[in-house]
C-alpha cells in the first residue's frame, strides 16, 4: 500500500520542519572540489572523505592541479579511501576532460556531468543540487531505504525510486528533499535499528517492522 498524496504532503512538511536548511556534510572549496568529494564518497563515509580532502584541497583544487599530479600521485593522496585505484583514474581523466572540453569549469547539466569518467546518476544529481541549486534528487542507500520502508516511492533500484520521488514530491520541497531524506535515513531510519519511536513521520510510514522503545 502506497501513501496518499495528502499524507505525502504532510510527510514532507514535517521533514521541512526538522531539516529546514539541510546541506551536504562533505567539505569543499569550489564546484570542482565538490565534484571530487562526491566521487570519493562512493562506498565511503563523508567523514572519511573530509579527513582525506582537508589537506588535499588546501593545495589542489583545480582540474589542472590533478592533471599535473597524474594518476599515481593521486592514488597516494587518496589511498585511505575505498576503491582508490579506480577513483584516482577517474579523477585524473575527468579533470583532463573538464579542462579540454569545458575550459576548466564544471558543466552544469545532467548529461554533461554524467558523461564524465566515474560520474554516475547520484554524483551528477548531488553536484547539480548542491553546486547549481537545481531541484534534483540523488538516491543513495539512505534515501533508497526510506523511500521503500515508508512506501513513499518504493522501487527495486535507485533509478526507479528517483523517478517515483519526482512524481510524488511537491515542487516546493524538491530542492531540499534529497538531503532531508538522506539525513532522515542516516540518523533516524537506520538500516539495522531504525528509531521508529522517535520518528516524526512514524504515523504515515508503512514500514511493517517498526521498532519500539
Amino acid at each position: 500500500m502506497t501513501i496518499t498524496s495528502e499524507n505525502t504532503n504532510k510527510i514532507f512538511s514535517l521533514l521541512q520542519k526538522q531539516y529546514p536548511n539541510p546541506k551536504t556534510s562533505l567539505r569543499y572549496r569550489n564546484k570542482f572540489t565538490l565534484l571530487i568529494a562526491v566521487l570519493l564518497s562512493a562506498q565511503c563515509t563523508d567523514k572519511n572523505v573530509n579527513n582525506v580532502t582537508k589537506k588535499i584541497f588546501e593545495q589542489y583544487y583545480k582540474p589542472n592541479d590533478f592533471v599535473k599530479l597524474g594518476i599515481q600521485k593521486i592514488k597516494k593522496l587518496i589511498k585511505s579511501i575505498g576503491l582508490y585505484n579506480n577513483k584516482a583514474k577517474n579523477i585524473f581523466h575527468l579533470s583532463k576532460q573538464i579542462l579540454t572540453k569545458y575550459k576548466g569549469r564544471v558543466p552544469n547539466t545532467f548529461d554533461t556531468l554524467y558523461e564524465l569518467p566515474g560520474v554516475g546518476r547520484k554524483t551528477a544529481n548531488v553536484v547539480l543540487n548542491e553546486a547549481f541549486q537545481k531541484p534534483t534528487i540523488a538516491v543513495d542507500t539512505h534515501i533508497f531505504r526510506v523511500a521503500n520502508r515508508t512506501k513513499l516511492a518504493p522501487g527495486k533500484n535507485p533509478d526507479e525510486v528517483e523517478k517515483k520521488l519526482h512524481k510524488v514530491v511537491p515542487k516546493k520541497y524538491t530542492k531540499k528533499v534529497h538531503h532531508q531524506l538522506l539525513f532522515h535515513g542516516r540518523y533516524t531510519c537506520k538500516a539495522r535499528k531504525p528509531l521508529c519511536f522517535d520518528c516524526i513521520i512514524n504515523t504515515f510510514c508503512k514500514f511493517k517492522n517498526k521498532t519500539k522503545l
